[in-house]
């Protein structure tokens, strides 16, 4: 009875992909390392503008998916991206600096499907405008696809907390440019 309740589940866990082999066979450190390196990618980009490489860090299919802090800008697809990427090749955009911070990479026993969180501040110029999102909170799922990892979900936000303490600053600042009121 144990023989045969020990290949069962052998067997049920093959079928699942658990087996000690396909988990020994995972390097995860290797993993954390090229996904770090997809994800830096994910924005660097844009400091050569390589449309190439930042495409490359995305699932090329329309269940791409990813929320920005504006409703305008959530994506649905790949070809949602491609639309959208136009304001990147505009001359009038450019890089100006980018940091990830706190990254934090989860990668599955499978090797196969992975998660990030991290602090991002990237900053560039549109239209003779600088922006940066700072202290934005960056998450996103990776899979695995014939050897590459690929970004498939990624959510941008930023703490509600944060944002009034600017909005406050900013408002008290231009007071005091104002000065007094009679």
């Amino acid at each position: 009875m144990i023989r045969v309740t020990t290949a069962v589940l052998a067997g049920a866990l093959a079928l699942a992909g658990l087996t000690p082999a396909t988990q020994a066979a995972v390097n995860i450190e290797a993993e954390k390392a090229a996904i770090a390196k997809v994800v830096d990618a994910n924005i660097g980009w844009f400091a050569t503008k390589d449309f190439d490489l930042m495409f490359s860090t995305m699932a090329d299919d329309p269940d791409l998916f990813f929320f920005s802090p504006d409703s305008k800008s959530t994506i649905h697809g790949i070809e949602a991206l491609r639309n959208m990427s136009a304001i990147w090749r505009d001359p009038g955009s450019k890089y100006v600096s980018h940091e990830i911070r706190d990254l934090r990479i989860h990668v599955h026993p499978s090797g196969e499907v992975a998660w990030y969180s991290a602090i991002l501040e990237d900053c560039g110029e549109y239209g003779g405008q600088k922006g940066c999102w700072k202290d934005t909170r960056w998450t996103g799922v990776l899979e695995k696809r014939d050897g590459r990892w690929v970004i498939m979900q990624m959510h941008f936000s930023f703490a509600a907390d944060h944002v009034r303490d600017r909005v406050e600053k900013r408002v008290r600042e231009e007071l005091q440019k104002e000065g007094p009121k009679p």
